[in-house]
């Protein structure tokens, strides 16, 4: 890092932004920040720390890539599927605005004699995040040139937003990895799917009902939105063909419906018949009288007893048997990664809780900046241990 201070460079930034932070109190902006920088380090765990500088904005946080491109795309989508899997019941929501560019920027040293970056690079990757949805992530047209080409599948998950203008009068040509809304949609499944599990009867239907619904509006979204951006990526002469065949299958529809509802065959059949109608009264049928029928009750056949078995008065459940699974609570601040006997279980918060097979068991929790706190602790079937443990 110490070789490269003082040089301008090309290099990607990552900027993010937490949604309304300012707005919430400050036991919310905490909780916010620590859900938020948790995602984060997750997502640049495997850059070089050589290889990124990162700021912290109060509110959100920018992240330049000094080396690969492809990292600041893959960070991306990284903190966006923790986004998504973070449990919709967590209070207070975490919504992020992310906006991904390529340009130039020049490192310095800040007061403190630490790397910073100042330069058109960073302030247009802001500008490209300010005009993202909460859950979207946002690129600059340099940014979408570069990694396009470096292969057809980063190519195929953009979509061409516009071009929109800052408030500098400056424009600027996004484009989007998935559509507004499509992260309010996935937790809006989410939260009626839990709602489904939750339900009985006639409510659960209703539910069920509507998640379908839901569903089948967000794919038509969708494929409008689909069709839209392939018309907007089309030539003159492919819009014109395609204007000219709606127009005549339209016409046709339009036509054919026309006809049909003004037939006159139809009109002279339906007079003649009306003419020729008269009322006729309904028969009655006259027959015996039904005869009753007496239904007499059935005794239930005797229950067969098996020689040399006692028969219990009700089957035993295996949490009854066995005394049920063990409960290990956990408490860790600000974060860290759970493991299980070497198997990664998540990250606390929001993991509050694991269930356990009873008996001996290793317990590591990890954080990229701390040392890694390990014990090793002895559960009994049904009975719950609470973990507490706060890095410093």
């Amino acid at each position: 890092m110490e070789q490269r201070g003082n040089k301008t460079i090309v290099c990607a930034i990552f900027f993010l932004d937490i949604v309304e932070y300012s707005k919430k109190s400050v036991t919310g902006q905490i909780s916010l920040k620590e859900r938020f920088n948790a995602f984060l380090s997750i997502a640049i765990r495997d850059v070089p720390v050589a290889d990124r500088i990162i700021l912290d904005t109060g509110d959100g946080a920018a992240i330049s890539f000094l080396g690969d491109i492809e990292d600041a795309l893959q960070a991306a989508l990284s903190v966006r599927s923790s986004l998504l899997g973070e449990g919709v019941r967590m209070e207070p929501p975490l919504l992020v605005r992310m906006g991904i560019n390529l340009g130039p920027v020049r490192l310095v040293k800040d007061i403190n004699g630490l790397p910073n970056i100042v330069g058109d690079g960073i302030n247009v990757a802001q500008r490209v995040m300010g005009f993202a949805d909460p859950g979207q992530i946002l690129v600059s047209r340099s940014y979408f040139d570069a990694v396009s080409r470096l292969s057809h599948e980063y190519a195929g998950m953009f979509h061409y937003q516009g071009a929109r203008t800052d408030k500098h009068v400056r424009e600027h040509e996004v484009y989007a990895i998935g559509y507004p809304g499509d992260l309010t949609s996935t937790h809006r499944g989410v939260v009626l799917k839990a709602e489904v599990e939750d339900s009985t009867g006639m409510h659960r239907i209703i539910v069920q009902a509507k998640r379908h619904w839901f569903a089948f509006a967000h794919q038509v979204a969708n494929m409008e939105r689909y069709a839209v951006a392939r018309f907007a990526k089309a030539t003159w002469a492919q819009r014109a063909t395609f204007i000219a065949v709606t127009g005549i299958v339209l016409v046709g529809l339009g036509t054919g419906i026309y006809r049909l509802s003004h037939s006159p065959e139809d009109k002279q059949d339906v007079v003649s018949a009306a003419s020729k109608t008269e009322p006729v009264m309904p028969a009655v049928a006259v027959g015996p009288k039904p005869v009753e029928v007496k239904s007499e009750k059935v005794a239930p056949p005797p229950e067969k007893k098996i020689q040399g078995i006692k028969q219990s008065a009700r089957t035993r459940t295996l949490e009854e048997t066995t005394g049920g699974p063990a409960i290990v609570g956990l408490s860790i601040l600000p974060w860290g990664e759970v493991y299980l006997d070497g198997k990664i279980q998540g990250v606390s918060p929001p993991l509050l809780e694991l269930q356990v097979v009873p008996g001996k068991h290793t317990l590591e929790i990890r954080n990229t900046t701390f040392p890694v706190y390990k014990e090793v602790i002895q559960v009994k079937a049904g009975v719950k241990i609470k973990i507490r443990h706060r890095f410093k």
